[in-house]
């Protein structure tokens, strides 16, 4: 944990300096958010309408089934569309880093770079570090809207909720820091990602065992590390009373 923090140290010093890798920062961009938007759209679905499932029942029987909608948006855009996107690609883009970059250090390719006078942090892992902390919040912006798609649905056909009522109810509950906050979770959750997984990478050793233990504690460490900060960030964010429910109606 400690080499995460001192690369996340290094990582800020060379980006201050402007030293960015273009073309290995475009292809880490498409590898991080094109090739992850399926998996994530897909979890957005199942995981709004299942939250539709479980608040729209017990809100009609209250009377309250007009704020379905508000709800599921504040549910997905505060917490569930950054944290759920953030934790898909812990595992699938964070593991990968893990273990690319640590099969080059087993197999001597990081000191290869060193000998032809190429910094690893400025080749491998800005490159990495940036293209998660931009297509994190794209990511986690349309798990929003595929999230709120999916409990629309659920809402029309399974409980004969108005339409019009239910995106209503989510435009009225939103504000405009409810997204800004979703964009800056998403973006630090993607720095953690890159990070955790480069850092792992780095200090792999002992050949193909090495490269397994790396990947698999990159994963757990950056999940965890996830669940810690998202706590840290919300309480930071939203101190206080919510006006969100008296907005909705």
């Amino acid at each position: 944990m400690l080499a995460a923090i001192f690369l996340g140290g290094q990582v800020m010093i060379h980006l201050l300096r402007g030293r960015i890798h273009r073309r290995n920062t475009l292809d880490q961009m498409a590898a991080v958010g094109p090739d992850s938007l399926f998996i994530a759209l897909l979890t957005a679905v199942f995981v709004g309408a299942v939250f539709t499932i479980q608040v729209a029942r017990e809100f009609i029987t209250f009377g309250a089934g007009n704020i379905v909608g508000g709800v599921l948006a504040v549910a997905l855009t505060r917490e569930l569309s950054p944290v759920l996107t953030a934790v898909i690609l812990a595992g699938r883009v964070g593991s990968a880093f893990a273990a690319e970059i640590g099969t080059m250090r087993v197999t001597e390719q990081i000191d290869a770079l060193l000998m032809l006078k190429t910094d690893p942090i400025d080749y491998l892992v800005i490159p990495r570090v940036l293209a998660c902390c931009l297509m994190l919040p794209i990511l986690t912006l349309l798990s929003l809207v595929t999230g709120m798609l999916g409990g629309l649905i659920i809402a029309t056909n399974i409980y004969n909720l108005s339409e019009t009522v239910f995106l209503d109810s989510a435009r009225n509950f939103l504000g405009t820091w409810d997204i800004v906050s979703t964009m800056i979770k998403a973006s630090c959750f993607g720095i953690l990602i890159a990070v955790i997984g480069c850092s792992w990478g780095l200090t792999t050793t002992g050949g193909a065992k090495g490269v397994g233990q790396s990947t698999t504690t990159a994963v757990v460490t950056a999940l965890l590390i996830i669940f810690i900060s998202n706590f840290f960030l919300s309480w930071i964010m939203f101190q206080g009373t919510g006006s969100a429910l008296l907005q909705g109606f």
